[in-house]
């Protein structure tokens, strides 16, 4: 619920709505059926409503980035927010009667910042941003929309130095997830703006079976459609390398979790489409991932081998039974000995297969990272030695020799 005005209380619904919607409903009549849709369904996704001085504030996630706009109490659009940059906004905060809030607003180059919003006429202004050993006014977000395999448009972003030469030469990383209806909107992390620093491209698409456009692209990447999430990752590659952002030596891929099967599924499927891959803690046998610990709740994206159509579907891209005599990219399979979500069984059988037939020169190496889980809640010791680690692993299988500027 959003609040209450007099006797009618402000709800969000996705009743009828895949992207939701905002409705009023009489207190004294709860009845739903007789609601007053105050804000329509939009082909943006609703993330979230804010009422104050007679004022809604409403938040969108617009192609994967944020998109505020300011509504009257009966709905009426009085006017948009103009947000800094290709952006997230992570929270609204106001006081129910006070027309001054603030808005927490994050970017791929630069840590959370807060913005002083006027409600009465949109002004915002920064009030506070973290000061951190990166000049983020160096680089840019860009967004581009690519075709997948089956023609369908799909969102990613690209952050890199401005004024980056489209040579085929730079040194790129591709990030991936697309399950359980999650996205990745533009964030902030230390560790990549090392990889920046080097000249490097890091990139991230909106795959289908994340929630970047509502709960149909998410069902387009589950169950029996699960193949579009590898097919748009895979089109992402290949997109970075026809327009020279990187080629196939320079391109190192990344997915944690769901994102971990996302890499294995691709590299078996693909071997010779990048240099370096990153399965973590990833789903691998897919067969098997529901006989342990939480498995089961992930069958409303996977099926389960228990049913004849789905184990037919799962077993043609399980990445541990795609497995076959190739070469295969130079690989760094991470884990925890203590991860009771993604039991560390897929990456230890994942990587010993591999290892078993791999033909190339590369290396396949397992990391596993002691007294250590899925990854919530590591603490910042343990966080740097893994990425440490990975870039080290990406640094050298790219041909990266990393310069430091001078003290």
């Amino acid at each position: 619920m959003i609040d209450i005005i007099e006797n009618r209380a402000i709800i969000i619904t996705n009743h009828k709505a895949s992207n939701k919607r905002v409705m009023s409903v009489d207190l004294t009549n709860p009845n739903f059926d007789k609601a007053v849709e105050l804000i329509p369904e939009s082909k943006d996704l609703l993330e979230s409503v804010v009422y104050t001085s007679k004022r809604f504030i409403i938040n969108y996630l617009h192609d994967v980035t944020s998109r505020m706009e300011v509504r009257d109490v009966e709905g009426k659009l009085l006017y948009d927010v103009k947000l800094p940059d290709i952006g997230k906004v992570n929270a609204i905060n106001f006081e129910k009667s006070n027309p001054f809030g603030y808005v927490d607003f994050t970017t791929f180059t630069s840590p959370t910042a807060i913005y002083s919003l006027n409600v009465n006429n949109g002004e915002i202004s920064l009030v506070f941003k973290p000061k951190v050993n990166f000049d983020s006014e160096k680089y840019e977000t860009k967004q581009v929309f690519y075709p997948s395999k089956d023609g369908t448009q799909i969102p990613m972003f690209i952050i890199a130095k401005k004024g980056i030469k489209l040579d085929g030469t730079n040194p790129c990383f591709l990030f991936g997830y697309g399950g359980f209806s999650a996205y990745y909107a533009p964030e902030f992390r230390i560790d990549r703006c090392v990889f920046l620093e080097q000249g490097g491209v890091y990139a991230v698409p909106g795959l289908r079976g994340g929630g970047e456009y509502g709960e149909d692209w998410h069902k387009a990447g589950t169950i029996l459609n699960k193949q579009n999430v590898f097919d748009d990752f895979i089109s992402a590659a290949e997109y970075l390398c026809t327009e020279k952002y990187t080629s196939k030596e320079k391109l190192a891929i990344h997915g944690r979790s769901n994102g971990g099967l996302l890499i294995g599924a691709v590299m078996t499927q693909r071997p010779d489409l990048c240099k370096v891959a990153i399965p973590t803690v990833g789903v691998l046998d897919m067969l098997r991932y529901h006989k342990f610990t939480i498995g089961w709740a992930w069958a409303t994206d996977y099926g389960t081998s228990e049913d004849k159509e789905q184990f037919n579907y799962l077993y043609k891209y399980s990445p541990l039974h795609n497995i076959k005599k190739t070469e295969y990219p130079a690989t760094l399979v991470l884990t925890g000995d203590h991860d009771d979500r993604v039991v560390p069984a897929h990456s230890f059988k994942f990587g010993a297969t591999l290892q078993e037939n791999n033909i190339s020169k590369e290396p396949i190496i397992i990391r596993v990272d002691t007294n250590a889980g899925h990854g919530a809640g590591k603490p910042t010791s343990k966080q740097i030695a893994e990425y440490s680690d990975m870039w080290s692993f990406v640094f050298y299988n790219l041909g990266v020799k990393p310069t430091y500027p001078k003290k």
